[in-house]
């Protein structure tokens, strides 16, 4: 709406104060409605635009939203630009975008603003794009800083709450919504690889007390609970995206930085601003319960359709929420590949529509609750190519308690373990052969060399923030089972770790490699000093969080576990 149509030009929205300079091909904001707009530096003539109020095209035209241009046609049916024929000969034509220019796009709710961050210009829209978003204080939950130098964990929730136009038909009725989609966004520390880790709504875990803050300023605790589903984290009890948070971090092990939440409004809205998500089906679908119908082969989906396709459970697979999750990220990888595309990025209006219905859709935490603050965040991942983005999925089994097939599931014990590991330690499950190879040649370097026989082994074992017993535990394995006599207890150590260390002195490098291959230590754990050890100073092991028990290999495996639910940005699937 312009300022005409509102009866006063002082309320002109930012979106239409945007005009076409033709001497550069960019779209500049027009901070004067009646003024002129700059000159570009060629010193080619500025072109002043009519008043605020006016009818004429020209002033029309300077208030349309980037890249909407006049698009009537002369009589003969051809484009015909409203400027004279010296002022088209004057237009420069736009430059394509870049292919070398890689945005990481990693989800429905914020993907559409990632691509706006890197737009010159964009900063214009502070304001605009800022009054959409809405924000939660999740406390200690998360990471009160945008971005930090180390990886980057991001939850990305999609909840069932009925709020929005059109969207009475979906989710429970009266419910404060629950945490319906799960994505742990996890991106490594050096910005060569992603994992987006799916975490199913009917996965059965504990949810750990959780403090909220109250609309007066205080602070509830909700009480946690053991043995429910993980949606039950979100919305029940009080409980805000900051007990989700909790959830995923006891659950992964993983430190979650920020939330994202989205409701079904997101998924409508961004598939249409982008013009559609191709889809695959390898079976036509009728489904009368989400009003899914598509035929098989590709299909361009957008707006209630697309929803229905991303919320259905009885069209594929075996009607779980696992074969959903398929579906989901088939959906999100198509529509990520579409707006990455050169046809986006090249079209004003199309990122500018992105960046609006995402920022409309968003909830997020205090630490990127701001168009500054989002921004900072996308250009810190934006190094990530889309072909090292891998989407993967909690792996789960049917859980024993149910007695039926999929109702609910529970974390397999051994191979979600090793993809919790993988992500900790930045492993990409697309396997990046650089990162592959620089592990294997890290823990080559570090078992080369000669090594001392396990009765000559000298170390001190401290607890930093493992279970409580971690160190007696591991001594006692250690003498028992392994033969390194010489070690001790040290007690809780002064501060705790994250990881697992292992201090040696240059003379203990024997030592320390024996131990490094007795409990699984990776080389990242290992801590040499400058000074040799004098008489008979032993090594020091503390425990870190990420200490999974005593004879259980620290080191995160070189690939992911086989048979687990994966697929890779880039790729296209079809769903069955």
């Amino acid at each position: 709406m312009d300022a005409q149509s509102r009866g006063r030009a002082d309320e002109v929205d930012p979106a239409d104060q945007w005009v076409l300079n033709p001497q550069t091909g960019n779209y500049e904001l027009r901070l004067n409605p009646s003024g002129t707009q700059s000159s570009p530096s060629t010193g080619a003539p500025s072109r002043r635009s009519s008043a605020p109020g006016r009818s004429g095209s020209s002033s029309r035209r300077e208030r349309e939203v980037p890249g909407q241009r006049d698009n009537r046609r002369g009589a003969d049916g051809s484009d015909s630009p409203q400027d004279d024929a010296s002022a088209a000969g004057r237009r420069k034509r736009k430059p394509k975008a870049s292919r070398k220019k890689k945005v990481l796009l990693w989800t429905g709710g914020v993907m559409g603003f990632v691509l706006v961050a890197g737009s010159a210009g964009a900063y214009l829209l502070y304001q605009h794009f800022n009054n959409n978003l809405n924000t939660v204080d999740v406390g200690d939950a998360g990471n009160k800083n945008a971005t930090s130098d180390g990886p980057v964990n991001i939850l990305i929730i999609g909840t069932d709450k009925r709020t929005g136009k059109g969207n009475e038909g979906y989710g429970d009725k009266g419910s404060e919504g629950h945490a319906d989609t799960n994505i742990l966004f996890h991106v490594s520390k050096d910005r060569t690889n992603a994992t987006a880790l799916s975490i199913p709504r009917d996965l059965v875990t504990n949810i750990p007390e959780c403090p909220t803050k109250q609309k007066d300023g205080s602070t509830k605790t909700v009480p946690g609970e053991s043995n429910v589903r993980f949606n039950t984290s979100l919305g029940q009890e009080g409980r805000d995206p900051g007990c989700t948070m909790r959830t995923v971090k006891a659950l992964t092990g993983l430190d979650v930085d920020h939330f994202m939440m989205a409701d079904f409004n997101a998924v409508k809205e961004l598939s249409t601003a982008v013009g559609g998500v191709k889809v695959c089906l390898a079976k036509p679908v009728n489904d009368p319960k989400s009003h899914l119908k598509l035929p098989a082969g590709i299909s361009k989906i957008q707006g209630e359709q697309a929803l229905a396709f991303v919320r259905t459970r009885h069209s594929f697979g075996n009607e779980s929420d696992l074969d959903r999750i398929k579906q989901q990220q088939q959906f999100l990888g198509s529509m990520m590949r579409q707006m990455k595309s050169d046809s986006t990025l090249s079209s004003p209006t199309k990122v500018f529509s992105l960046a609006n219905a995402a920022t409309k859709a968003l909830t997020v935490d205090s630490g990127i609750g701001s168009i500054k603050k989002l921004t900072s965040l996308a250009q810190d991942l934006s190094k990530v190519d889309l072909k090292n983005v891998t989407f993967a999925t909690v792996p789960v089994i049917d859980n024993p308690a149910d007695g039926k097939v999929h109702k609910t599931v529970v974390v397999d014990p051994t191979k979600a373990p090793q993809v919790f590991s993988m992500m900790k330690a930045d492993i990409s499950f697309t396997e990046v052969k650089k990162k592959e190879n620089a592990a294997k040649d890290a823990q080559a370097a570090l078992l080369k060399g000669t090594r001392a026989a396990p009765s000559a082994v000298r170390v001190q074992v401290l607890n930093g923030g493992a279970q409580p017993g971690s160190a007696s535990k591991t001594l006692l394995w250690l003498q028992n089972s392994k033969g390194v006599l010489k070690s001790d207890n040290g007690g809780n150590a002064p501060a705790k770790l994250a990881d697992t260390t292992l201090v040696y002195a240059p003379n203990q490098a024997d030592q320390a490699r024996e131990l490094a291959d007795l409990m699984g230590l990776p080389a990242s754990a290992l801590k040499p000093g400058t000074k040799d050890a004098v008489g008979r100073a032993p090594m020091e092991l503390t425990l870190g969080a990420d200490f999974k028990g005593a004879g259980i290999p620290i080191a995160a495996p070189s690939k992911a576990p086989e048979g687990i639910q994966k697929v890779e940005a880039d790729k296209s699937v079809c769903a069955k």
